[in-house]
């Protein structure tokens, strides 16, 4: 079994277009940390909801030591302080954040890791689902924001949306 630390930001965008169990099929069972839960769970929303009615996949975990905590530049939020901490205490097998300062920091830190569209393409390659695109769509039309760069980038590992 993968141990896989999943951030904020990836679960509320597959969860906004109801895509949130690729992960289950991708990795079994996930974990997050309790700062990650609590930055979802803020609201009583979609997204907080689908995450609780998901418990029996996704797992909450306390950090061991909230002193690590302070070692972390200020410029990141406690759910990607936590997810880096957890990762390390856990030797995570794979961590999941798309923010650009927390990834900097978890490549620093060497730690194992790919973002929601990583995880979408890879999903794809292992026939998990048939494509990335159309999910990504739904995800922008809930406002989750990619750059051009980013998305022809994806059409070029995918083959999806290029001219023939």
């Amino acid at each position: 079994m993968h141990k896989v630390v999943v951030n904020t930001t990836p679960i509320i965008a597959l969860a906004k277009c109801h895509e949130l169990d690729v992960l289950r099929r991708m990795y079994g069972k996930i974990v997050i940390p309790q700062a990650v839960y609590d930055e979802i769970c803020v609201r009583d929303d979609i997204v907080s909801r689908i995450v609780n009615d998901s418990r029996t996949w996704i797992s909450v975990k306390k950090i061991q030591d909230a002193k690590d905590k302070a070692l972390y530049r200020t410029r990141l939020h406690d759910g990607e302080v936590e997810v880096m901490i957890l990762a390390q205490e856990i030797n995570a097998d794979i961590v999941i954040i798309d923010d650009l300062s927390a990834r900097s920091t978890a490549e620093y830190l060497k730690l194992p890791l790919t973002g929601t569209l990583g995880v979408l393409i890879k999903a794809k390659q292992q026939g998990i689902i048939d494509e990335v695109m159309p999910i990504i769509d739904k995800m922008q039309n809930e406002n989750i924001y990619f750059s051009d760069r980013l998305l022809d980038l994806v059409r070029r590992k995918t083959g999806e949306g290029l001219s023939r």
